[in-house]
């Protein structure tokens, strides 16, 4: 509407003619819906009476009608280009949207290309230098390394944290420590592509606790997604290789800390006014997280980047220089899949989140088999696909809300 009304009142000076007596008279033309009306009107004072003046009318109106026939089609001009400015602005429309789902795929593609690599360079590390505690330490450290450099550099505003901030976002940073250390001590023990069919049954772990402390009740469809989760899990632990207990464990472990975060996270994080955007809050409880950690796996593993332990790490595969930047890509990786995932989580909604991690853990896993050439039978390879096909179904279950009970 607006674009009409802008459209007609650049054109109307365009179509003032000089005389307003003249306008007056077009103007009750036009405003009559019969042809043959001109004839019968006064024409520049003169009556019909006369068969002089009813020639001269009736050659005025011939002239007059095709004026009017000219001016209908400057009206017909007219109303076609008011008409196309709504046109021309969804044409300007569509090019972004376009450029956003463009985005939005590339994102997703960079998401899924440095989770492999972090799991790839992760578990290359672990393997020849077991100590997960001061190779999570390691992470976080590189992590808060890359966030004072955005910080400093504006890239990303640095937050004020208020004391409340803090009192909640300290337990978060607890549980995210915890579960960053599980999942690398799973990763220590067991193939990569084994540790992440047991994450998969996160979902089970955020209706449990969504139970417990947000009195959430699911679905029945949610329900019923949680059944191949936990069977295509269970078959696939029985056939596997490298089955491993505490791998199984630890891995089952970070499952409920990362999803007591989000739990806790939704639970806490009441005030808006006091919450953080999902980057800085992550940026936030990593350092917290490296804070925690450092002096944890000073204490329980000692510290193990002396020349001996870096030799031993040689004498298995790696080298020191390879050692070192392989540690450093995996931190550097690890940092950035999740702040990429969290700028994603800031495009899109939760359920397509939950799709799109659902779609990386299935890379991650195919990848992880074909780079360490994993032996995977062919019921493993079943178990691992029912219980992928079930996270699937259940970030499509969360989307189905429960008809309101009549009164």
């Amino acid at each position: 509407m607006q674009g009409t009304v802008s459209a007609l009142s650049l054109s109307t000076p365009f179509l003032k003619p000089p005389n307003r007596n003249r306008d007056l008279k077009l103007t009750q033309i036009s405003h009559s819906n019969s042809p043959k009306l001109p004839g019968f009107n006064f024409v520049h004072g003169l009556t019909r009476e006369s068969p002089l003046l009813a020639l001269s009318s009736s050659r005025f109106s011939a002239r007059l009608r095709g004026s009017l026939f000219l001016w209908n089609r400057r009206d017909n001009r007219l109303k076609v280009r008011a008409a196309s400015v709504p046109e021309n602005t969804e044409d300007t429309v569509k090019p972004s949207g376009v450029i956003k789902t463009l985005q939005l795929g590339a994102m997703f593609a960079v998401w899924y290309i440095l989770n492999i690599y972090f799991n790839i360079y992760n578990k290359q590390v672990l393997k020849v230098y077991p100590f997960p505690a001061t190779v999570t330490a390691f992470q976080f450290g590189c992590g808060a390394l890359m966030i004072t450099l955005m910080w400093a550099s504006n890239i990303v505003i640095r937050p004020k944290i208020t004391p409340s901030q803090f009192a909640v976002i300290f337990p978060l940073a607890v549980v995210h420590t915890m579960g960053n250390l599980l999942t690398n001590i799973s990763l220590g023990k067991v193939a990569v592509s084994f540790t992440h069919t047991i994450k998969s049954m996160e979902p089970f772990f955020t209706v449990v606790l969504s139970a417990l402390f947000l009195a959430e009740r699911p679905t029945i469809w949610v329900v019923s997604s949680l059944v191949p989760i936990v069977g295509g899990v269970a078959l696939a632990s029985f056939t596997e290789a490298s089955f491993n207990w505490t791998g199984f464990y630890s891995a089952m472990a970070s499952n409920l800390t990362n999803q007591s975060r989000n739990v806790f996270s939704k639970k806490f994080m009441v005030n808006k006014e006091e919450t953080l955007d999902n980057i800085n809050l992550f940026s936030v409880i990593t350092i917290i997280s490296f804070i925690l950690l450092a002096p944890v796996a000073i204490f329980l593993e000692g510290i193990k980047f002396t020349p001996s332990y870096l030799q031993s790490a040689a004498n298995q595969g790696l080298n020191v220089k390879e050692l070192c930047v392989r540690s450093v890509l995996a931190g550097f990786c690890l940092h950035s899949y999740q702040q990429v995932s969290y700028m994603i989580l800031q495009m899109v909604s939760p359920v397509t989140h939950a799709v799109g991690n659902c779609v990386k853990r299935v890379v991650v896993i195919v990848s992880s088999v074909f780079f360490f050439q994993t032996s995977v039978s062919p019921i493993n390879s079943l178990g691992t696909a029912v219980a992928l096909a079930g996270v699937f179904l259940y970030s499509r279950a969360k989307r189905i809300k429960p008809k309101p009970k009549a009164a």
